[in-house]
């Protein structure tokens, strides 16, 4: 049984200059320990001329509290060299505000690095010799590159790129997925388990192929099949894994 004395604090993400990375672990880490509310909004300014109640002023000092907590995390979280150039961080938000304008570039600069990535993702196609899984990775690392600089880019067109950049090993599959299912509905995860199967079908083919030959001394005797036959096969599987995703 885990007690609360045994538990273990997450550490803080250190800066490694993948900014976007950074402060999706960072904002994560400091929304977990409650403090995103001041970092994000910083602690509210006291009028002058005002006098604080003493819940006021209990509220008020939690919130200054708070923010040298998370100013602490933030400052555990740069190197010094980091630090010694980011002028003002006097707040965790000012501290927050300072990386962001100094990290994550421009509107132009995001502009530049997303239309290399958008020219990356077109001519993105699955190598020879490679599995669906490694290909369907490499897809989704441009992707989430592209989201992450404000590209709108939906899973059904994802979906279909993934379709037109296949090899030609998986025309049979690829046709069969277009002519029973919707793609504007078909989920990543639902296409990728269809690939899989027929990857996975593929495989055993070439292995009994390679049995038979070597069980008749180098020369191969296939099995007799109308023709198409294969290819009936084959879509008769991606149709039951495709209805079963139903």
């Amino acid at each position: 049984m885990v007690t609360e004395s045994t538990f273990v604090q997450p550490s803080v993400p250190k800066f490694d200059g993948h900014y976007n990375h950074w402060t999706m672990l960072m904002e994560n880490f400091l929304r977990s320990n409650e403090y995103w509310g001041v970092v994000e909004n910083g602690v509210p300014a006291t009028a002058d001329r005002v006098t604080l109640t003493d819940g006021q002023k209990k509220i008020h000092e939690e919130q200054k509290l708070k923010d040298l907590k998370a100013k602490n995390y933030l400052f555990q979280a740069l190197d010094r060299s980091i630090l010694e150039t980011i002028i003002n961080k006097d707040t965790s938000k000012n501290t927050w505000n300072s990386m962001k304008q100094k990290y994550q570039g421009t509107t132009r600069v995001k502009r530049a690095h997303l239309q290399a990535l958008r020219k990356e993702y077109e001519m993105l196609h699955m190598k020879e010799g490679e599995c669906v899984n490694e290909y369907i990775a490499r897809v989704l690392v441009i992707t989430n590159k592209m989201k992450a600089n404000g590209e709108d880019l939906r899973d059904f067109s994802i979906v279909e790129k993934i379709l037109r950049s296949m090899t030609s090993k998986f025309n049979y599959v690829v046709c069969s997925i277009e002519e029973s299912k919707d793609t504007s509905t078909l989920s990543i995860d639902e296409l990728q388990s269809s690939l899989l199967v027929h990857e996975q079908r593929m495989s055993n083919t070439v292995e009994e192929e390679h049995a038979l030959k070597i069980t008749h001394g180098g020369k191969y005797v296939g099995r007799r099949r109308g023709r198409g036959s294969f290819r009936g096969k084959v879509v008769g599987e991606v149709d039951k894994t495709l209805t079963k995703q139903q």
